[in-house]
């Protein structure tokens, strides 16, 4: 059994990921919640990660943390992590490094909060790029390999690491193609993601410094969280 931290459901885009992924592919693992409140201190997840961060994952003595170093250590240990299809299998490793490390001003300017809806007050340029990228890969993914996900007719790992994108649609009201808002409706729904986001609506923890990026972006039109 592995033991999986992860921080707050409605603010954490990086410990979604590991958690959908696992939870889809039935994997199993004890969830260790670690969340960011008014009372959090900087560096006190270094009892549990080396880095300080979530998500970290914990098995026996063995401790991996970074989401795509987790993604990849369950790879070694189980099938479908990634899609069988080595050519899907190599696209699928591609756009989520890209993921991982890119797309900065979708990040900074759309703070992920599962449980809100916003007007963004702009979307810029280095955002309209974003979004612009994001939908080139879906469109991509999907025509290659056959969809209705993006490596193919199974659920994988890149589909895990989009779907904090698929939340920020949702949360932000981002303009997307019809083809794309069909991805995010199909990430959405999928079981893990659904669970996700509804145990995030039903937290009643606040982070000050999230909550002040994300009222930052916007006009809130509707907020469904549980009451703290």
């Amino acid at each position: 059994m592995y033991d999986l931290y992860i921080a707050n459901k409605n603010y954490s885009s990086w410990s979604m990921r590991p958690w959908v992924l696992m939870r889809g592919l039935g994997l199993p693992f004890t969830e260790h919640l670690r969340p960011f409140t008014e009372k959090y201190v900087p560096g006190e997840f270094r009892s549990f990660s080396p880095s300080g961060r979530v998500p970290c994952l914990v098995d026996g003595p063995q401790v991996v943390w970074d989401s795509l170093a987790i993604v990849e250590y369950l790879a070694e240990r189980y099938p479908g992590v990634w899609p069988s299809d080595a050519s899907a299998r190599a696209w699928g490793r591609c756009a989520s490094a890209e993921m991982h490390s890119g797309f900065a001003a979708l990040r900074n300017q759309c703070s992920m909060s599962v449980g809100v809806r916003i007007r963004l007050h702009a979307v810029n340029d280095a955002l309209k790029s974003d979004l612009a990228r994001i939908e080139e890969l879906w469109a991509d993914g999907l025509a290659r390999h056959g969809g209705p996900f993006l490596g193919g007719a199974r659920f994988s790992a890149v589909d895990a690491f989009f779907a904090p994108v698929a939340s920020r649609v949702e949360t932000y009201g981002l303009p997307v193609g019809a083809a794309s808002r069909a991805y995010v409706s199909r990430l959405l729904a999928f079981p893990a993601i659904a669970e996700w986001i509804q145990a995030g609506i039903a937290e009643t923890w606040r982070d000050p410094p999230h909550e002040e990026e994300i009222m930052a972006s916007g006009t809130v039109l509707q907020d469904l969280r549980a009451r703290p």
